[in-house]
């Protein structure tokens, strides 16, 4: 909990800054190119079949289930087995979800968008609400679900650099909810825009988090090597 806290306002900070704000201006000149060019709207209609949307619907509920349960998981494990890394990989996916659901949040109360309806002859993928709360912080740009979903998949991916596997499931889970929410309840623009900040964020929590699995795992190296030592003598 202590290093959660004394290393979320440096990496809340951190997505925001240097290079990190060039990755946000890319979100909203893509948003911008893939709205006024019609493609949000194209990719609507091309995604109404029936069989599409029963498999992609469920990516709704997983993407908001998941990410309150994992995190908790991770620590509670990582409590009964002693497992000082279980616990800080716990700690590093909760902290990035949460800079993810704020940083999207904070991005929905000055943008409103209106968010897609099942009347397909409807078209209001250009409909924004600028200002201040005028769509509320739950519906809109960018999606709420891939944010956070790709900030814990790019999380464990920097943190398991030798476990590629569990990076690259992490990933697909992250792209299937992303996708699965672009074809139900976003527009496609809002699922590229919260791919684009939640990769952001996990890069930034990953790498602030993967020192200090490091140093676990030394540590955890030394002391088993520690005892064959001594046995020396």
């Amino acid at each position: 909990m202590k290093l959660f806290l004394s290393t979320l306002p440096g990496n809340v900070i951190g997505c925001f800054k240097g290079r990190m704000v060039i990755w946000h201006l890319t979100a909203i000149l893509l948003t911008v190119i893939l709205v006024t060019s019609g493609f949000d709207w194209r990719y609507f209609l091309s995604t109404r079949a029936p069989t599409l949307l029963t498999c992609m619907f469920p990516a709704v509920v997983i993407g908001g289930l998941l990410p309150f349960f994992l995190p908790l998981i991770l620590i509670a494990l990582g409590s009964l087995t002693g497992s000082a890394g279980t616990k800080v990989v716990g700690w590093a996916v909760g902290q990035a979800e949460l800079i993810g659901a704020l940083v999207a949040a904070s991005y929905k109360a000055f943008t409103g968008r209106v968010h897609p309806t099942w009347d397909v002859g409807l078209d209001l993928s250009h409909n924004f609400r600028f200002g201040l709360l005028r769509g509320g912080v739950f519906w809109g740009w960018p999606s709420s679900h891939t944010t956070i979903a790709c900030a814990m998949a790019v999380t464990v991916f920097t943190l398991f650099p030798k476990q590629r596997w569990l990076g690259y499931a992490s990933i697909a889970y992250a792209l299937y909810v992303g996708l699965g929410v672009s074809m139900t309840i976003h527009w496609f623009s809002d699922f590229v825009a919260g791919a684009i900040f939640g990769m952001v964020i996990g890069v930034v929590v990953g790498k602030s988090f993967l020192f200090v699995a490091t140093e676990l795992a030394l540590d955890n190296t030394v002391e088993t090597r520690l005892p064959r030592h001594h046995s020396r003598f």
